[in-house]
């Protein structure tokens, strides 16, 4: 019924989460944004992870042998932490507040659409590559 608690595989995804995390808030840091422009850090980061997380599940699943902590590592972990609903959810409610409703909804739909756009290329891109079997 339960799968027992792996305290390895814990270790992975909190490593991994702290690799996205460190970078991801590099980048806010680095390049700070006001509510009513396009907030270029998050935006970015949000479709690299999509893109990385399309291509780590896909290389990971079809492509090499079945590992218990590179996928918690890289497509948990580190995606998990390079990605960022929350940030992307103040974001916009800051733009509302500012009302640049457009600007809001422009972010949310190209996030979204982007984001499984890159997913869909990471996942085409490596069931493209020749795998030895």
């Amino acid at each position: 019924m339960f799968r027992r608690l792996d305290v390895r595989e814990v270790a992975a995804v909190f490593v991994g989460g702290a690799m996205g995390t460190l970078l991801r808030a590099a980048l806010a840091e680095a390049f700070p944004t006001p509510a009513t422009s396009w907030p270029w850090p998050t935006f970015a980061v949000n479709i690299v992870a999509a893109f990385l997380l399309g291509y780590f599940v896909t290389r990971l699943q079809e492509r090499l042998p079945i590992s218990s902590y590179i996928r918690p590592l890289l497509g948990t972990g580190l995606c998990g932490g390079l990605s960022t609903f929350s940030t992307m959810q103040i974001e916009l409610f800051n733009m509302i507040t500012a009302h640049a409703y457009e600007l809001a909804i422009s972010y949310a739909t190209a996030t979204i659409v982007i984001g499984y756009i890159a997913i869909h290329i990471a996942t085409v891109a490596v069931r493209r590559t020749w795998a030895p079997r």
